[in-house]
């Protein structure tokens, strides 16, 4: 009797043994790392993360609604910040304005450290056109402004006359215009320096100007550059004396 009850005992362990090893291997082990195949809409109240574009996630009912108001959040925060112009332009003004719209093009445009690259400009290519230096004027100069320049510097040179420039002191250069039409920024800049100059005749007398006299020169340029292109150089494109 009590063989028959080991023995049939056995024999129910054994089948209890065989069929939960079935499901194990039909139905897999959980592991912590699988997401539930079931209730999807339950993901809503855990807190969201980031995800790569290819995810294979679950998307949630009402999620394709709620995209727009993502997107505008996205595009409210990639607009960048009013930036402090201070010293370069008035809160709300034209340039500031005009150099925000060549910020939203690009970033790293820093307009303190153009008016120190335009004052350079100003210095090199005032020396380049008084010592008829064409290639100088060529690499910083629009195609027109630099006809303009090499007629002046052709008629010089016809009637055999040289210009002495010295610098004394370039005391002002500011921004006083900027405009960005079809990617294309021009950025005005007025300048006040003091300089001596002279032009000398072919026997060397002073035909125009003088050898010692300091004189004050005030001149508004408008520089221009495609924005976004990978030529980093801006060029002069107008001139005209200034009051």
């Amino acid at each position: 009797m009590q063989d028959s009850f080991d023995l049939t005992t056995l024999i129910f362990l054994a089948l209890a043994i065989f069929v939960i090893w079935r499901l194990r291997s039909v139905l897999g082990q959980k592991t912590g790392a699988e997401r539930s195949p079931f209730k999807p809409v339950d993901r809503s109240q855990t807190e969201p993360t980031a995800r790569t574009e290819g995810d294979n996630v679950v998307r949630l009912p009402g999620a394709d609604r709620a995209q727009p108001d993502r997107a505008a959040k996205s595009d409210q925060a990639a607009k960048p910040e009013p930036r402090d112009w201070r010293g370069i332009a008035e809160p709300g003004s034209a340039i500031a304005r005009g150099l925000e719209s060549v910020v939203q093009v690009e970033p790293n445009f820093d307009p303190r450290a153009f008016v120190e690259g335009a004052r350079s400009a100003y210095e090199a290519i005032v020396i380049a056109f008084a010592k008829g230096d064409r290639k100088t004027l060529r690499s910083l100069l629009s195609r027109e402004v630099c006809e303009g320049f090499e007629r002046e510097i052709d008629a010089r040179e016809a009637r055999r006359e040289v210009v002495e420039t010295t610098f004394v002191s370039l005391d002002k250069a500011e921004i006083v215009a900027v405009e960005v039409k079809n990617r294309v920024a021009q950025v005005t800049v007025q300048f006040l320096s003091h300089l001596i100059t002279a032009t000398r005749d072919a026997a060397g007398h002073v035909v125009d100007g003088s050898a010692e006299t300091v004189v004050e020169v005030p001149d508004v340029w408008t520089f221009a550059r495609t924005l976004g292109s990978r030529d980093p150089n801006w060029q002069l494109v107008a001139t005209e004396a200034g009051a």
